[in-house]
């Protein structure tokens, strides 16, 4: 079996496993319909700024955006100060929304040109990058909005982006599986697809090839940016007010998402769907443990576990092991780069 199915049909598998345990846990009450509402309407911030961060380590060379919840946060909390300064929510709730949601997409498109033009033209390495961009889009938010938090208020149709349904799925969740959706597209049928993933697992054959290196990395940050962005906007949609220290722990989990599916460290290969079915796990995963009276530093070192856990079997093809015969085949037979753009 292929890698990309065999990643799949275990992120399947594991999806099913957590339905059938949360049931057991709960009595049965983990499978109601207002519990999958409310597990599905909190995947799309995390699963947002977790396929920017399959896009960045798909890029090879040590790539990852650690500023995504960081400028997630920028941009709702920046969007706000702006927009509420001249429209009122309660009074113009359309203009307010149209405003707020165009001026948070300017904002986490510069800030992902930002990380991917300083790592394309002065050659810093990515993951020193954006854990320098990370502290200073935070510092931004912070001094934007005093420390304090920012009211976005309940204004229509934001606030129903955020809490209402469409035909009993969660809105949110849909705008999240539309652009998940989208990006796989993108990857899988255009010339961009093939120079990000070629890029990541044979950068030599790349260059000589005259692929646009710099173009590819700045166009893939300037994504990550936008879908953090979106996850901004998502986040003020759900909530009241936006402020510069939400989601904390969102970046390690971003991270082990896109470990899970299956996202190569060194780069050259992703699949969306992989990602998707991921964040879903994770979902699952923290509320069953919500449901079992578990705390959160007990979910965090889960995570942690989880994170070191699937890098491991990684880094030493735990499966090869178990399954000698396949790994054989599969190492005899060479898949070409370009096949890597399953989605």
């Amino acid at each position: 079996m292929h890698q990309s199915n065999r990643q799949l049909v275990v992120l399947v598998a594991i999806n099913c496993l957590l339905l059938v345990l949360g049931a057991a846990i709960s009595g049965g009450s983990f499978l109601s319909l207002f519990n999958l509402q409310s597990m599905a309407s909190q995947v799309p911030e995390i699963g947002l700024l977790a396929i920017g961060v399959m896009l960045a380590m798909c890029a090879g060379n040590g790539g990852i955006d650690l500023s995504g919840i960081a400028l997630a946060n920028l941009s709702g909390v920046l969007a706000a100060v702006i927009v509420t300064s001249f429209v009122s929510g309660s009074e113009n709730g359309a203009v307010f929304t149209f405003a707020f949601i165009a001026c948070a997409l300017v904002i986490g498109l510069a800030g992902g040109l930002i990380n991917g033009l300083l790592i394309s033209r002065l050659n810093i390495t990515p993951i020193l990058c954006t854990l320098g961009t990370q502290m200073a889009f935070t510092g931004v938010a912070v001094v934007v909005s005093n420390g304090k938090a920012v009211t976005v208020g309940s204004p229509e149709p934001l606030s129903s982006i955020g809490n209402s349904m469409f035909l009993e799925v969660p809105i949110s969740f849909l705008i999240f599986a539309g652009v998940a959706a989208l990006i796989a597209a993108v990857l899988k049928f255009t010339p961009y697809g093939l120079w990000l993933m070629l890029m990541g697992s044979n950068p030599k054959a790349a260059t000589y090839a005259g692929f646009p290196k710099n173009r590819v990395i700045v166009a893939t940050y300037a994504l990550s940016g936008v879908l953090s962005s979106l996850a901004g906007i998502i986040i003020a949609a759900r909530n009241v007010n936006v402020k510069w220290d939400y989601g904390t722990s969102y970046l390690l989990i971003a991270i082990l998402i896109a470990v899970m599916a299956g996202v190569k460290p060194e780069g050259g290969y992703g699949r969306v769907v992989c990602v998707v079915l991921s964040a879903i796990a994770l979902q699952l995963m923290s509320s069953m443990l919500n449901f079992g009276g578990l705390s959160n530093f007990v979910r965090d070192f889960a995570w942690g576990a989880l994170l070191l856990a699937f890098l491991a079997v990684g880094r030493f093809d735990l499966v090869g092991h178990l399954f000698p015969g396949n790994r054989q085949r599969t190492g005899s037979m060479r898949v070409p780069h370009a096949s890597k753009r399953d989605t």
